[in-house]
């Protein structure tokens, strides 16, 4: 059941927080919406250009404000930072990033009550989930990151393509970092219950070898795929702020919903002191169960490099 009367503070108001913040007025699971923007300019445009089409969504309140809006939220979003350039890798917006969350994180937390969930969105977003934890103190389990949430989804398209197979009937999971070492998890990938080649066998639509032809085209498709995009238009927003439509939706109604949302890792596979993403339970209480699913050898070690990766990027960030 959604929660009702149910408040969400935005923190930054550009092209990935106002798209999410759209995304959230057009699904109903807002009563309360509040967009925080240094550019006071900006945020008010992007407020009143959402508010004009109020009358045509589901009843809900939006302005511009401040951190003091914090107060009674049940989840604060972190869209700001800097954005990623073509070129540039999420580890380059590092050092950038991690110095304006020192710096909102704190102020954030002077207001929000002790039951908040805080989202971050804003790359890296492992190393910044990591960061928005130690800073805000709450439990591990109420700071989560985006994590692989997006690439989660562009995997399962990327085999729905393929077979032809409605995605949301497809299961499969990308692991780790939200970047250029995340994984997936072939040996849980599955239609209808049986593995992609079983589903081949099956099937027999095409020449087979499903498996082999999604890893040779993952890394294209699903792990650089924000660049394609960032090349082709500047910046992804649509996707990801559909993805963050969706975790807000588990955390709201309380689902017990599984999903690749990253937070502190303490102790699964042997990994403590960093964030990424494993498939994780998410209800009301944000991260409430972090799935330690069996993973062969080799997913195993791409895992724990993709943790070291996320790890050299907390510590060259000076956030240990």
């Amino acid at each position: 059941m959604l929660k009702q009367g149910n408040k969400i503070v935005i923190v930054g108001a550009g092209q990935v927080g106002a798209t999410t913040a759209y995304t959230l007025l057009i699904s109903g699971l807002v009563s309360e919406l509040v967009l925080i923007d240094l550019n006071e300019q900006k945020v008010l445009g992007e407020v009143l250009d959402l508010a004009h089409g109020i009358p045509l969504c589901p009843p809900a309140n939006i302005k511009a404000g401040g951190y003091a809006d914090c107060a009674h939220a049940d989840i604060v979003i972190f869209a700001a930072g800097a954005n990623q350039r073509p070129g540039e890798t999420r580890m380059d917006l590092t050092r950038k990033n991690a110095a304006v969350f020192a710096q909102i994180v704190p102020r954030v937390m002077e207001h929000a009550p002790k039951d908040v969930i805080l989202l971050v969105v804003t790359n890296p977003v492992d190393v910044l989930t990591y960061e928005t934890q130690q800073l805000s103190g709450l439990n591990p389990g109420q700071v989560i990151g985006s994590g692989t949430v997006l690439d989660t989804s562009r995997l399962r398209y990327l085999l729905s393509q393929h077979t032809g197979v409605d995605a949301r009937n497809i299961h499969s999971y990308v692991l780790g970092e939200h970047g250029d070492s995340e994984l997936p998890a072939f040996s849980l990938t599955n239609i209808a219950g049986v593995s992609m080649d079983e589903y081949c066998a099956v099937c027999g639509g095409c020449e087979g070898g499903l498996s082999k032809r999604i890893a040779e085209e993952f890394d294209g498709k699903v792990r650089k795929a924000a660049y394609a995009i960032i090349e082709g238009k500047g910046a992804t927003y649509y996707a990801v702020a559909l993805a963050v439509r969706r975790i807000v939706e588990a955390i709201l109604r309380d689902e017990k919903s599984i999903l690749t949302v990253s937070s502190l890792m303490r102790g699964e596979y042997g990994l403590n002191g960093v964030c990424l993403s494993l498939p994780s339970i998410v209800g009301a209480k944000g991260v409430e169960n972090v799935l330690a699913v069996p993973l062969s050898e080799e997913e195993l070690r791409l895992l724990r490099a993709s943790a070291g990766e996320i790890r050299q990027g907390i510590e060259s960030s000076c956030l240990k």
